[in-house]
């Protein structure tokens, strides 16, 4: 059955060629826009992806009261002079917090700045359960007096922030960022045990760093914060979105292509390449490129007792769960099996049945495992019509739908536009045959 919006119709068993560019990095984005309530000065942002995540998390900050400009699609300057933490309660703001998960970083700025903060409950991705206790809790560890309004599914934060020592329960790098912002502007000295040192949190923390904020230990999970009176404005530069990364290395793994990926920020991918070398692939490191020649064939390497390998997420340095939709698409196409292990969200291995469907052998062991069997070149996938359940699967189907025979039809292409910026034109650009319609 037809579903209205835009979808996208894709043809299958095209390759890829070329040069193409990862985006601004969406995870960093949102920490960073969030950061800007900080300061009553101006804060200038380059690499901005232009996705529509940023483009509602920016009309949020504007909503509250912050002067949001953009003198090109990747360059925000924001000016927060005046806030209005109370604006949330208008029923097009708190709509615009509801539909994206970031807008919990709003959190931290506002009460720091202004001694309270309100927010609806935040949407995002229905990947399974994400708790915001680790933000919560660390709030009310600083001094903030919390309540949650049931019947609204409001949060109210309020209270003079003073520094703390705070062991957090998990390395959460949402919680880390909100916590690390709200400290900045607290009284005496915050350690964070346990910290995320994901290099969007780094980025983050070298941004406030450069506003005028003490910190310590930034790319490591103990993070001492000094407070200050006051933050100044400042130029910060995202780096190149490494989900984005992996996702092209995918998209040329599936497809048998010839890619450079260019201006990677190759430092900052971590075991990314390494886990994709695990599958048998070749991936090159020249410069700040990442260069996958054309593959025939990808053998997975074997565990050295001949077990059956494991890809599982971790926090960083270990794989970002983003990218696990990816390992499993390409996963089809070798040689050999493979587990995937999705540790951290109990949902986001349910776009396997559409994969299935395709004619790919998947087992979901439980909502966080699946046995993938690769059909190496013996049986290709086939293109189907299917749905995008949200931004990480729907970009995984999409690579699925470039290497299979005939054509796919993917719906619900709004999760995708959330998270990658006009991936359709820039594919195409490469070779991809995808067209953008609307039903």
């Amino acid at each position: 059955m037809m579903q209205s919006g835009e979808y996208f119709v894709v043809e299958g068993g095209v390759r890829l060629s070329g040069e193409i560019r990862a985006q601004g990095a969406k995870n960093e984005a949102l920490q960073v826009l969030a950061a800007t309530l900080l300061t009553e000065e101006t804060v200038t942002l380059e690499n901005v992806p232009d996705i529509l995540d940023v483009r509602r998390m920016a009309k949020l900050l504007e909503r509250l009261g912050a002067r949001v400009e953009r003198s090109d699609a990747h360059t925000y300057r924001i000016t927060a002079a005046e806030l209005k933490p109370e604006n949330i309660f208008d029923p097009e703001t708190a709509k615009e917090a509801r539909a994206i998960r970031g807008s919990i970083m709003i959190l931290g700025p506002l009460l720091a700045r202004t001694g309270k903060a309100f927010l609806p409950r935040p949407g995002g991705d229905k990947i399974g359960r994400r708790r915001l206790d680790t933000h919560i809790l660390g709030f009310t560890e600083l001094g903030a007096v919390f309540d949650y309004d049931k019947s609204q599914e409001f949060y109210a934060l309020s209270g003079k922030l003073s520094g703390k020592y705070i062991l957090l329960d998990e390395a959460s790098v949402t919680g880390t960022a909100n916590l690390v912002m709200a400290a900045s502007l607290a009284e005496g000295t915050t350690t964070i045990y346990n910290a995320a040192c994901e290099p969007y949190v780094q980025q983050l923390c070298k941004l406030l760093v450069n506003m005028g904020a003490d910190i310590s230990g930034i790319g490591s999970n103990l993070l001492t914060i000094r407070g200050v009176r006051r933050l100044s404005g400042a130029k910060h530069t995202l780096l190149a979105d490494m989900i984005e990364v992996g996702s092209f290395i995918g998209a040329a793994l599936m497809t048998r292509s010839e890619l450079t990926i260019k201006d990677a920020d190759v430092e900052h991918l971590g075991v990314i390449p390494m886990h994709f070398r695990r599958l048998g692939a070749k991936v090159e490191i020249l410069g700040n490129d990442v260069y996958i020649p054309a593959q025939e064939r990808l053998i997975v390497e074997s565990y050295i007792d001949g077990a059956m390998p494991t890809i599982s997420d971790h926090t960083w340095p270990g794989l970002t769960p983003d990218l696990l939709s990816i390992f499993l698409v390409v996963a089809t196409r070798c040689k050999g099996a493979v587990l995937i292990h999705q540790k951290m969200f109990e949902s986001r291995l349910f776009f396997t049945d559409k994969l299935i469907d395709m004619g790919a052998k998947v087992i979901l062991c439980d909502p966080h495992r699946a046995t993938v069997i690769g059909l190496d070149n013996e049986s290709p996938l086939r293109g189907i019509s299917m749905t995008s359940p949200d931004i990480r699967a729907g970009v995984a189907l999409l690579i699925a739908a470039l290497c299979a025979e005939g054509k796919s039809t993917i719906y619900n292409i709004e999760q995708i536009d959330r998270g990658y910026e006009k991936i359709d034109e820039r594919l195409n650009a490469v070779g991809a045959k995808i067209i953008r319609k609307n039903g």
